[in-house]
């Protein structure tokens, strides 16, 4: 009796292991998001004169605890800046450096820059896709859809206001350099706090 017993659970078993399998032998590859902690903009004023760091880290993800968001000093009137974006996840150890992801997948990202009206900045793009991706023959893209992760930030008279820093994941390409013509999934957003004097 035990022994019939063992074969029926046995049997039930062997039945639920065979209706459980997968029919798709290849199943698609899943691209998963990057994990972003920390975004640093880095602005070099063109001629000489102050660098200014702006920077969010949130090494907790989606726990609790807000970002830390901190601008290292005030932006000069009339003034253009280098600016460049790096992004890190620090939750390992070296960090891992997310640029080198979105420079090999280009026309799958773009950031955008958007100064609300009381700041007296403009942004404007110095790179494109063909900066970052190679087809297979090593000819460059021909490509001018912006990325961002080069930009140049133009200030004129003193002010205050917020730059909002946005990494999209694949938004429409081209769009019209708006979040909603973009669409896309928004992969890190951060708000800075600026005063030009």
């Amino acid at each position: 009796m035990k022994t019939i017993k063992f074969l029926s659970i046995f049997a039930l078993l062997g039945v639920a292991f065979v209706s459980c399998s997968d029919d798709d032998e290849n199943p698609d590859p899943v691209n998963e998001e990057e994990t972003i902690t920390t975004m640093t903009a880095t602005l070099v004023p063109q001629g000489g004169g102050t660098t200014v760091t702006l920077q969010s880290q949130d090494l907790d993800g989606d726990g609790p605890n807000p970002p830390m968001v901190s601008v290292s000093g005030d932006l000069s009137e009339n003034t253009v800046y280098n600016g460049t974006v790096v992004l890190l996840n620090e939750t390992e150890t070296p960090a891992e450096i997310i640029n080198e992801e979105i420079e090999g997948e280009a026309a799958e990202h773009q950031f955008f820059f958007v100064p609300n009206s009381s700041l007296n900045a403009t942004v404007t793009y110095a790179d494109d896709e063909s900066d970052y991706v190679s087809d297979e023959t090593g000819e460059n893209f021909t490509t001018t859809n912006p990325v961002g992760i080069v930009f140049t930030l133009t200030t004129t008279d003193a002010s205050t206001g917020t730059l909002a820093i946005t990494l999209r994941h694949e938004p429409k390409k081209p769009n019209d350099g708006t979040l909603a013509d973009a669409g896309g999934e928004t992969d890190i957003t951060q708000a800075f706090n600026l005063i030009i004097q």
